[in-house]
């Protein structure tokens, strides 16, 4: 098993749950390779460990194809044979009849594309909850998934599942040291610079670290992994809108690929995009906010430094950033390999797109940097990123202290 680094705090919040003496429901959500099953997967061990996936929301699934695929994982956890299911109040039936009274853990992972497509999948998993799962003190049932907004809209903000969500975690990129960690435990031994270059590409996010090869260099991987015909982040960006936003993937693109520019308020957005006067955009960047890929900062005076009225939108992932400047305008290139013998500092603003990275990855790190300072959360009156980020214009992040 690959090693597990970082989220003592939330493994801590699942291990008390088991002390409670009775059936909990946790929810996780994160963005895409954030490492949500694998922390379930970590928090089950020891346990009696129950995972089921949903079916990625591709053309043509059904809400069929996904009771037949939860009928084809339960089949191998028990070693039965094959079962299908036409309801989904008999999938989850037939699941209560093999749980015992050993400490339990049952993962949906990825329970948006499970339950989409069924308008009664929601209201039969609340049925299940409050009048079998209860029975099962020992039973702890985490509901995982990469699109936050069906999560929020179905489950955290729902009247059905309202009082009986025990634990709500959200998470987020692992900070810099615990990035060194696990990847000093895959056995990596570049420089600090290497370290450096291989998270101006990846941040903080896990699964993306966990593709780098140690027996190669810093330049290596990453030319292999965004460069290489078929290499794993080629591919990558339109999977996360593809998966994550299905039909409406492309006007999240487009939104991802003006604010890769520079930071925008909402009106600004609104007419780079030719967006109709509607409340919709606002959905959308809260989609984005919520998922990780932007965040939103208020306006500020450096003269006064006092708050303005607007409020910015910022491009907060690095490698979507990176996908837009460098892979999607070479991927003719690409396809043909023909970026593989280029050195990467000669391509065009490769010195700048590394500070801006940076500055990315220290405005994630704020805390660390803060405790490093020995300045104390309470003392910060401002914290905000002035100017527009955007290549063109080299503005550094500002953070205003009282």
């Amino acid at each position: 098993m690959k090693p597990f680094v970082g989220r003592d705090h939330e493994l801590r919040r699942l291990q008390d749950l088991s002390k409670s003496g009775r059936a909990c429901l946790a929810v996780i959500k994160g963005r895409r390779r954030i490492g949500k099953s694998r922390l379930a997967e970590e928090f089950g061990k020891g346990n009696v460990f129950l995972p089921f996936s949903g079916l990625a929301p591709v053309r043509g699934v059904t809400a069929q194809d996904q009771r037949d695929a939860f009928g084809r994982q339960m089949a191998t956890l028990f070693h039965l044979p094959p079962l299908t299911f036409t309801d989904w109040s008999d999938a989850f039936a037939h699941l209560s009849m093999h749980l015992t009274k050993k400490p339990t853990v049952i993962l949906f992972d990825e329970i948006s594309w499970m339950g989409s497509k069924d308008p009664t999948f929601i209201s039969k998993l609340k049925v299940w909850w409050d009048l079998a799962l209860q029975n099962h003190p020992s039973v702890i049932l985490i509901l995982c998934g990469s699109i936050s907004t069906w999560i929020d809209k179905n489950i955290i903000n729902s009247t059905a599942f309202f009082g009986r969500v025990s634990l709500y975690l959200e998470l987020t990129e692992l900070s810099i040291p615990q990035c060194k960690e696990l990847l000093n435990l895959q056995g990596f031994k570049g420089s600090d610079l290497d370290f450096f270059k291989i998270l101006s590409v990846t941040g903080g996010v896990p699964w993306y670290l966990e593709q780098i090869q140690t027996d190669q260099s810093a330049d290596e991987n990453i030319k292999r992994l965004c460069f290489e015909k078929n290499g794993l982040l080629v591919h990558e960006f339109d999977r996360i809108f593809n998966d994550l936003f299905s039909s409406k993937g492309e006007i999240y693109k487009k939104i991802i690929k003006i604010l890769s520019q520079g930071m925008k308020d909402r009106a600004a957005l609104q007419k780079s995009l030719s967006y109709p006067l509607s409340g919709t955009l606002s959905q959308h960047l809260k989609a984005l906010e919520i998922c990780g890929f932007v965040s939103k900062h208020p306006d500020w005076s450096l003269k006064t430094g006092k708050l303005g009225k607007a409020t910015l939108y910022r491009l907060s992932d690095n490698y979507l950033r990176f996908y837009i400047h460098y892979i999607e305008p070479n991927l003719a290139k690409i396809e043909q390999e023909a970026l593989l013998e280029v050195p990467l500092s000669s391509l065009p603003g490769w010195e700048p797109m590394l500070g801006f990275q940076f500055e990315n990855l220290l405005l994630k790190n704020r805390p660390l940097i803060y405790k490093a300072l020995g300045i104390h959360a309470q003392d910060i009156l401002i914290v905000s990123v002035k100017g527009d980020p955007g290549y063109k214009e080299e503005v550094p992040a500002a953070t205003v202290f009282s």
